[in-house]
């Protein structure tokens, strides 16, 4: 219980609008991404969903009236006080009129007044509401006043018409949100070369060796980089993660095109972090066509070690940091160690893959941090909040 209390709150407010059903998948972007999540409905809010639902989603009592935990007299300012940031989806225009004039007749409006969190809204709404001066005047205050607005999409909407007022996409809120908690200046003016995924080496024209990387941990490291103000280059290698926007993304295939992109990259960057699984071997004649069964050999392919992407890094760094990742099937720690006295690079990030809650393709990982000095263990962290410790403790490597 101590550890799950360390965990970043986000305190999410949902108010009387037909799209208080998507501020379910909301909640579950955002615990994904690592976040203990807490829910305060309007008393409208609970005509579309009920309090039940978010109850059993967060394992959190759900408040709805300024008196519902007895135990709390002024449950409004602990529910403030214990938020990092508090996301208002869907976010109707009477909240949006309350927060901009400083209204506080309930517990959502009397929480948002009393919180010092950073605050994002959501707006969901009618179309003609949405454009109405009013609305639009309320919204211009709230940004003067530093909130964030995701602003709504064009769809169409539950009255029926088709245009602007849409609740914008979860994913696209809940990426905000942590664009928000995690933004700084720490990596600003930094380079950073980060690698993902599998490679593809071809054993013919349709075939090839593979892994199953999923590329999910460096476009994580990318997205937290980014999120720091680092100006990032992923080499991203065949898989189907989801890729930060605004990153600079280099598409390759095999081991020997990740190999020429990274280097290149690494030209005038401050850092390198290689997350990918490269093929420690590939064919060594692949076919130009597709070999065809027996007609072409297949049973013996004859294999040729691929370069070590990690250690010619590492050859060039002078006293610019790379990091590596070692994906173990036990002994991680130990392996970990041994590969960062053959590679020279600064640390080693080691997971064992066979474990369920960190292998390929999971959403979370159990990870080591090995460098010269010691290792460091994390617990159980979903890829994002590991991305973001591993940049942190980075850092601190580069004497910031």
């Amino acid at each position: 219980m101590a550890e799950d209390t360390a965990r970043r709150c986000a305190l999410v407010c949902v108010t009387g609008c037909i799209a208080a059903y998507k501020a379910c998948e909301l909640v579950r972007l955002l615990q994904k991404g690592g976040l203990r999540v807490k829910v305060l409905m309007s008393e409208h809010a609970t005509h579309f969903v009920d309090p039940l639902t978010f109850r059993a989603l967060t394992h959190e009592p759900v408040a709805v009236g300024l008196f519902d935990d007895p135990s709390d007299p002024i449950h409004h300012i602990s529910l403030a006080q214990e938020a990092d940031i508090v996301l208002v989806a869907p976010g109707t225009a009477n909240i949006i009129a309350k927060m901009a004039n400083g209204i506080a007749d309930d517990l959502i409006s009397t929480t948002l007044l009393a919180t010092t969190a950073p605050i994002l809204v959501a707006p969901a709404m009618n179309v003609n509401m949405w454009r109405a001066a009013a609305t639009q005047e309320n919204i211009a205050t709230l940004i003067r006043r530093g909130i964030e607005i995701v602003s709504p999409g064009v769809g169409y909407l539950a009255c029926g018409d088709v245009a602007e007022g849409r609740l914008a996409d979860p994913a696209d809120i809940a990426e905000r949100a942590f664009a928000v908690l995690d933004s700084s200046d720490l990596l600003t003016g930094k380079r950073i070369v980060i690698t993902a995924g599998p490679t593809h080496e071809p054993i013919d024209s349709v075939r090839y060796i593979a892994n199953r990387s999923s590329g999910k941990m460096g476009c994580a490291l990318a997205r937290a980089a980014q999120r720091m103000g680092a100006d990032v280059a992923l080499v991203l290698g065949p898989c189907q993660a989801s890729v930060p926007a605004g990153v600079k993304v280099i598409k390759v295939e095999t081991a020997a095109e990740m190999l020429e992109a990274t280097v290149a990259a690494f030209e005038g960057a401050s850092m390198a972090i290689c997350a990918a699984a490269v093929a420690d071997y590939t064919p060594k004649a692949p076919a130009n066509r597709k070999l065809k069964k027996g007609l072409d050999k297949l049973d013996t392919i004859e294999l040729t070690q691929t370069a070590d992407i990690l250690a010619s890094l590492s050859e060039r760094k002078g006293d610019r940091i790379v990091i590596g990742f070692a994906a173990e099937t036990g002994d991680a720690v130990d392996y970990g160690q041994s590969k960062l006295a053959r590679k020279g690079c600064d640390a080693i990030v080691a997971n064992d893959v066979s474990r369920a809650d960190s292998g390929f393709g999971s959403d979370t990982d159990k990870a080591w941090l090995i460098t010269r000095t010691g290792v460091e263990e994390l617990p159980v962290l979903s890829k994002d909040e590991l991305a973001r410790e591993i940049l942190l403790r980075t850092l601190r490597l580069m004497g910031k």
